[in-house]
This record gives structure tokens, C-alpha cells and sequence, in this order.
């Protein structure tokens, strides 16, 4: 019969223990004068590590529902308050965030704003970008981000001359000062809308929502979707980004493509599509609540979709947009705008983390809680958790690294944790 072990004996069984499954690859320090939620501890260090493809091919993920809910919501300035379509690129240390809103503006406009911020938790500088000029709304906003710092984006434009949407092209040569030659904030035109050659369909066709622009190897992509031809997903190429050779199907699916993001594991490519089931078509319950990405390794034919988190309440049941946050080589999580409308006209941006599991596991003898297992409540960024210590009392016990996939062990240590403190990893 088991029987509980005493606390004098725990303190010197654990370290023994811990010692004999071998020495953890971090260890954790407190952030002296922190501030966590009061009867929570907050944890950083827990950042998702580099693409692992053999994860991604097996679903293997251990995704992190962030806490604010939402991450970011429209400015309150304007009565119309609508955010949506999240666009993130590598500034720095940072990121500058793209997103289509009526960001508390004076109208019901869909327009294209920018924003930096160094860790997803904190946004500024919101501005407007693209103004819908001659277009009733610009919208669904993808940017690519080359090495000399120029910016090339491709949006959603309606309407066009046939009154249908199509993707339109912009240009940034400084890194976002100036878009198409225009500062502050340039308006869109006719002339900016993309063309297509090969495709019989193009210049009728409602291509809503679903546009990706992506350099590859010297020459650029886009995928879309033609909404009066639908479950099939397109792939075109062209020398320049806002002229096109229609290629072919990439995947037969009746969803919406809103980024691809590229990496290179074991001498090989790997493409990431994202995607989720656009709003206004063909809704359902059941898919409006839903995001998924799909895998390639000529980021033309992309395989079978896989299902990532979508919505968590009502508050997000409908997704309109849906894009990948990373950084060099790893994917951090994955920022979608969504409602409570169906009709679209109250979205908000929110958020999953692709992160390390943290476990913590109390002494047998804490509170008499036999050894009461916490995980983490939530995430707040791509690099920190919160948790709910039992009875909001301060915790003894041990705290265990799982890799990305949730399962694979990286380390425990022994662990003290005050409630309303913040801790970091620090790996070795």
C-alpha cells in the first residue's frame, strides 16, 4: 500500500531524483518586483523553437490559447469598430503588424492600417496605410518583406469594374514609410489591381478573401481563390508581383488561404499554408468556429489540411482571417480576426501560441493536494504563460519542460513559487 512520503524525507528524495533523471537544460530565476495576476504566477521563457516538420506532418502541436480575449480590438476613437486580418512581418527585435479594419474610423470602410510592436503584448503606432480610395473596401492584407527592406502586399479590393473582389498590389521601398509613392497614406486605384494571364475566369471571377502573396526563389506566387468556382485553391507565378501566369489547383478545398510562410529542414523545403472557413460563404456553425494549414514541398501542391485551434466562445465563433506569427526559423503561433457576428462587423484579432508545455506538480504534502498537477491556464504572447496556483497559495513542487509537441521531456527542476510573481526560463 502506498503511503505518503514526509516532507523531510521529499527534500532529500526529489533532488536525488531529479539529479538521477539527469541535469535540466534551464534553470528558473525570478523577476524580481513582477507583476502576475494575484494568485497566478506568470512563466516566460516558453517560445516555440525552431520548424520541426515531423511535428507539423503528425499534428504533433502543443498550441496556447492567449488570455486577452481579444489580443488587440479596434480604437474606440470612430464608432466604427471593426478589426480583423492579421498580417505579421520581422522588424528588428519586433514585428510591424498589418491588419484590415475599420479601426475606429468615421465610416464603414475596410481599410489597411500598421502597427509595431516588440512582443505581440503591447501595439503602437496605428496608423492607416491604404485609404479604400476609388474602392468601397480594401481588406485582407498579406505582406511579404524582403532583404533590402522592401515591402510588397497584397490585399483584397471591391469593387472592381465588374463589381466583384479582386487582389490589388502595393509597393513599400523604405520598409513602410511609403506605399505606391504616397506618404502618409496612399488611396487605392483601378490601375493597382493584379493581372492574370491563362486563367479564362479571372476578369469575372470573386476572388474574396483568399489572396497570398509569397517570393520564392527569385520569382513571386500568388494563391487565391475564385469564389464562383469553387473548391479549388490556385497557384500562379509571375517575374513581377502584380502580373501573374495562372498555374494550377493547390489544394481542393472549399476554405480560404490568408498566408504560406516558407522554411528550409533536412535540405528540404517546407511550406505552411493557413487557412480557415471564409464567413460568408456557405457559413455553418460548424466551420465558421474552425483554422487549418496544410504542408508542401514545392509550395505549389499543398497535402491533406490538418485542424488547428479555432474559436473558444461566442465571442470568436466567426473567423474571417487567420495568419501565421514567426521569426527566422520557427512559426510562434497563429493570430485570427473573428466575431460574434456572422455578418462581419465586429470582428477582433485573437490568438493561439505554439509553445513549450509547462507542467507543475506539487509536493505530495502541499495543501494536501496529493500531488495536484497545474497546467497553464493561458498564454500572454509567443513567450510567456500564466497559472493558477491551487487555493492562490504559494507552491512547492516541481516544474517540467515539454518540447512543442507537449509529450517529449526536456527537464524538471525543483521550483518555489510565490503567487503574483513572474518567472523566467532561461535555457542553457
Amino acid at each position: 500500500m502506498k503511503k505518503d512520503v514526509p516532507p523531510f524525507l521529499l527534500s532529500i528524495l526529489l533532488p536525488a531524483c531529479l539529479a538521477a533523471q539527469g541535469a535540466a537544460p534551464f534553470t528558473l530565476s525570478e523577476i524580481r518586483g513582477g507583476q502576475a495576476p494575484l494568485g497566478s504566477v506568470e512563466i516566460q521563457g516558453v517560445s516555440a523553437g525552431a520548424f520541426n516538420p515531423a511535428l507539423w506532418e503528425k499534428n504533433q502541436l502543443h498550441w496556447v490559447t492567449d488570455v486577452r480575449r481579444p489580443v488587440l480590438a479596434p480604437r474606440m476613437g470612430g464608432v466604427f469598430r471593426n478589426i480583423y486580418a492579421p498580417s505579421a512581418i520581422e522588424e528588428g527585435a519586433g514585428w510591424r503588424f498589418f491588419y484590415s479594419a475599420w479601426d475606429g474610423i468615421e465610416s464603414g470602410n475596410d481599410r489597411v492600417y500598421s502597427s509595431t510592436t516588440p512582443d505581440f503584448i503591447d501595439f503602437y503606432d496605428r496608423r492607416t496605410i491604404i485609404h479604400n480610395g476609388v474602392f468601397v473596401h480594401i481588406s485582407n492584407i498579406n505582406v511579404q518583406k524582403l532583404e533590402n527592406g522592401e515591402l510588397h502586399a497584397i490585399a483584397t479590393c471591391w469593387p472592381d469594374p465588374h463589381k466583384r473582389n479582386k487582389p490589388i498590389y502595393f509597393f513599400s521601398p523604405d520598409g513602410g514609410k511609403t506605399w505606391n509613392g504616397s506618404a502618409p497614406m496612399y488611396r487605392g486605384q483601378m490601375k493597382d489591381i493584379v493581372t492574370m494571364a491563362g486563367y479564362d475566369k479571372w476578369e469575372m471571377g470573386d476572388m474574396n478573401g483568399a489572396n497570398v502573396l509569397l517570393r520564392d526563389q527569385g520569382r513571386w506566387r500568388l494563391y487565391f481563390t475564385n469564389w464562383g468556382d469553387r473548391g479549388k485553391l490556385y497557384w500562379s507565378e509571375g517575374s513581377t508581383p502584380n502580373s501573374f501566369q495562372f498555374g494550377g489547383v493547390s489544394l481542393e478545398t472549399e476554405h480560404a488561404v490568408n498566408d504560406v510562410k516558407m522554411f528550409r529542414h533536412g535540405g528540404k523545403d517546407w511550406y505552411v499554408m493557413a487557412l480557415h472557413k471564409k464567413g460568408d460563404v456557405g457559413l455553418t456553425a460548424k466551420d465558421s468556429e474552425k483554422l487549418w494549414y496544410s504542408l508542401s514541398n514545392d509550395g505549389r501542391r499543398f497535402g491533406p489540411e490538418m485542424r488547428m485551434p479555432g474559436a473558444q466562445g461566442g465571442d470568436d465563433r466567426y473567423i474571417f482571417a487567420v495568419g501565421f506569427v514567426t521569426r527566422k526559423d520557427r512559426i510562434l503561433g497563429v493570430l485570427y480576426g473573428a466575431g460574434a457576428s456572422e455578418k462581419c462587423e465586429r470582428n477582433r484579432i485573437f490568438g493561439h501560441w505554439l509553445q513549450k508545455r509547462v507542467l507543475l506538480t506539487a509536493n505530495p504534502d502541499y495543501q494536501k493536494g496529493n500531488g495536484a498537477e497545474v497546467e497553464a491556464q493561458g498564454a500572454l504572447g509567443p513567450d510567456r504563460q500564466w497559472f493558477q496556483l491551487p487555493h492562490s497559495m504559494p507552491f512547492d513542487g516541481t516544474l517540467t519542460v515539454f518540447a512543442e509537441d507537449g509529450l517529449t521531456r526536456l527537464g524538471t527542476v525543483p521550483v518555489s513559487l510565490r503567487p503574483g510573481a513572474v518567472y523566467r526560463i532561461d535555457w542553457k
